[in-house]
């Protein structure tokens, strides 16, 4: 097999690796860039690797930075199919139209108030394109070994971090590798654990929070503490959350702080994404998939007011009465959230939590690295309001669950890559897994080749 580093090269977006074998090309993940300009450049640019000549996608799970590229992939000929489990094709009907959306939105606003270089600005695919990705979409089993073309064959691995999420093992001719996708905590409150690593000859390992460890701080603690001091100062908590995974494991927060009585059972929450709101229904369909009951489930589900219009989203923004709002993007990358952050971020009373890994660039990583003023539609936005994170809400394992995972391996691979985080955090998964388990380590470079 020939391996090639398409994407979570030196950042944790645009996951995407090519394997070839016997003239047949598989692609593991098909994400989009996000951050920084010059990575989000590249989802403008050609696919180093022509789509109609790949035979196959096999995805670790919904999220779009492994996902988002599905549409431009199709649209710029791919077409075989698209293999992930049950859960990840829910999800991703409800991500990929709606990253369309979001997209010709942007275009539309950047054509309107005149902020682009671009006449005119153009969307990166449509809603259109979005729902036409689903077409290709073969749902199937976890723990089940699937054949392809040119003699793969591949089985998907539960991986915690959210619905549906999955490593997979992919063998050819007598050689294997294991491709981790993004892996979940080991004592989750919502998920359960993620399965052992199987052994495999090549790991590629996500790397997030290879040089952190999360807090050991209770996430209803933590959340329980800035509702509180935000309530007392009569403003308003407002929670940038990715739409899958994160909001639902904060409403779960929310219902258990309710009930007991450690915030007050008749502060208004509001659900404020019509994505999130059908991601929480989903969770409830899946009850294998996490550690929640159908009533626990129920309950998460009634948390929150759900927000559907954009008439109901703007009616937020009036009001002066202390609540909690979440809201995608958890990034602060696009959607609802831009308009509640331009209207709360500069009134000090107010407080922006934070509830997941912020990628280098982004507007939520500027926001919580302490920038004062931050870019919004085109103009800039005061940032006054408390920002504080919960790093203890994470769905990415930290350096110490990683190790525990890999240390239960048994055997030693011939190679570990080591993908999917910024370099300070590749670099030193690297050397813990060096120094401890003695297996060699890559971090791999943009395009870069390996044979296997």
């Amino acid at each position: 097999m020939k391996l090639t580093f398409l994407g979570a090269t030196g950042t944790v977006t645009g996951s995407k690796y090519l394997l070839e074998g016997k003239g047949h090309k598989i692609l593991i993940d098909c994400g989009l860039f996000q951050g920084y300009k010059e990575l989000r450049l590249r989802n403008w640019d050609k696919l180093p690797v022509n789509p109609a000549e790949i035979d196959a996608v096999l995805l670790t799970h919904a999220h779009l930075d492994h996902s988002g590229y599905l549409p431009l992939l199709i649209k710029n000929g791919f077409r075989g199919k698209i293999y992930c489990t049950h859960p990840t094709k829910d999800l991703c009907a409800l991500l990929l139209p709606d990253s369309g959306y979001l997209n010709e939105e942007d275009a539309k606003r950047a054509n309107k108030y005149g902020y682009t270089k671009h006449k005119p600005a153009l969307p990166l695919y449509t809603k259109a394109d979005g729902e036409k990705a689903l077409e290709y979409f073969s749902p199937i089993d976890f723990n089940k070994e699937y054949t392809l073309k040119g003699g793969f064959t591949f089985s998907f691995h539960y991986a915690g971090h959210i619905l549906g999420a999955a490593g997979i093992i992919i063998r050819h001719e007598g050689r294997s590798a294991f491709f981790s996708g993004d892996i979940g905590r080991l004592e989750d409150m919502v998920m359960r654990s993620p399965e052992s690593i199987p052994a495999a000859d090549y790991l590629v390992i996500e790397s997030t929070y290879g040089d952190r460890l999360h807090d050991k701080e209770s996430p209803l603690d933590k959340l329980a503490s800035v509702v509180k001091r935000t309530i007392k100062r009569g403003g308003v908590v407002l929670i940038p959350s990715f739409a899958v995974g994160r909001a639902q494991s904060i409403l779960y927060y929310i219902n258990e702080l309710k009930k007991q009585d450690r915030i007050p059972s008749n502060l208004p929450v509001y659900l404020d994404s019509p994505m999130a709101i059908n991601a929480t229904e989903i969770l409830c369909k899946y009850a294998d998939f996490h550690k929640l009951s159908q009533n626990e489930c129920n309950k998460v589900c009634d948390a929150a007011e759900y927000v559907h219009t954009p008439d109901e989203s703007k009616a937020l923004d009036h009001s002066n009465v202390p609540s909690i709002i979440i809201s995608a993007s958890g990034m602060a990358t696009g959607g609802r959230i831009l308009h509640h952050l331009k209207r709360f971020a500069p009134e000090d009373k107010n407080t922006l939590l934070f509830t997941g890994f912020q990628a280098g660039g982004t507007r939520g990583d500027r926001i919580v690295r302490g920038e004062s003023k931050v870019k919004m539609h085109g103009e800039m936005v005061q940032i006054n309001a408390e920002v504080d994170v919960m790093h203890n809400a994470s769905a990415h394992a930290d350096y110490e669950e990683i190790m525990t995972l890999l240390s239960s391996v048994k055997h030693k691979p011939i190679k570990v890559f080591i993908t999917h985080g910024e370099p300070a955090s590749a670099s030193a998964m690297e050397e813990r897994i060096e120094e401890k388990l003695g297996w060699e380590c890559t971090i791999p470079k943009y395009l870069q080749t390996e044979n296997l």
